[in-house]
């Protein structure tokens, strides 16, 4: 299986997400879209794509053109109904290719942060297993709205669009697949390292075990399409 996965700086890489994929012999193909490298122009091929978080809105398109190349390419892979998993800005890149606009959240979060399951997310594939309420990690000033034809599958009372479903695509405006190396690179020099590092230590186990819940279920997806679409990839569905 393939997952190309879509990054827009070098700190915010697919972290403890990666792992998982890779670590169930999934082949991440990694394309730094904040070094100009060459974003394809076809989704076929992929049996995933990820598209990760990063500094920039996703209306920044001038000062950013991979954004408008990202866009298309979103548009083509819901078209093909691949599976897709979006974190923070990738998951208003998604709401963005499917139609919706990307607003300015209620409140800007960063740091940890409860967020709760509504009823459609407590029975869909991307979540179940979860428990109702789960503390992830938050770093955004945007808010995705939610497509026409798409579900809300999060909430909470500060960004009350936090989990999204359009198709075949899901977007998570938070970050579940942080580690606290990561952590430390991104709050280096920011004086609430310390608070946002013990927090992560004191909830470590639970948070892993929901991301790990989330990142399996996406696997199933993955999964579930690439055998389905073996024949067409050229290869078997062993």
């Amino acid at each position: 299986m393939r997952a190309l996965v879509l990054t827009h700086h070098p700190d915010e890489g697919p972290g403890a997400l990666g792992s998982f994929l890779i670590g169930h012999s999934v082949d991440c193909q990694i394309i730094p879209l904040c070094d100009k490298a060459k974003i394809p122009s076809d989704a076929l091929g992929y049996d995933a794509i990820i598209s990760m978080g990063g500094p920039m809105n996703v209306y920044e398109e001038e000062k950013y053109p991979f954004l408008r190349e990202e866009t298309a390419l979103l548009k083509k892979a819901l078209g093909l109904r691949i599976p897709i998993l979006g974190v923070c800005l990738g998951a208003q890149m998604i709401a963005k290719a499917a139609g919706a606009r990307v607003v300015k959240s209620p409140t800007e979060e960063v740091g940890w942060f409860e967020v709760e399951l509504t009823d459609l997310g407590r029975s869909d594939r991307l979540m179940i297993g979860l428990p109702d309420k789960i503390e992830v990690f938050q770093w955004h000033g945007d808010m995705a709205e939610i497509p026409v034809g798409g579900g809300l599958l999060a909430t909470s009372r500060s960004c009350p669009h936090q989990a999204l479903k359009f198709g075949s695509a899901y977007g998570l405006q938070f970050h579940v697949e942080v580690t606290g190396e990561m952590l430390g690179e991104w709050f280096a020099q920011d004086p609430r390292k310390d608070q946002i590092l013990e927090r992560m230590n004191k909830i470590g186990r639970q948070f892993s075990s929901c991301a790990n819940t989330i990142f399996g279920n996406f696997l199933k997806l993955v999964t579930g399409y690439h055998r389905t679409h073996a024949s067409s990839h050229g290869g078997c569905c062993c």
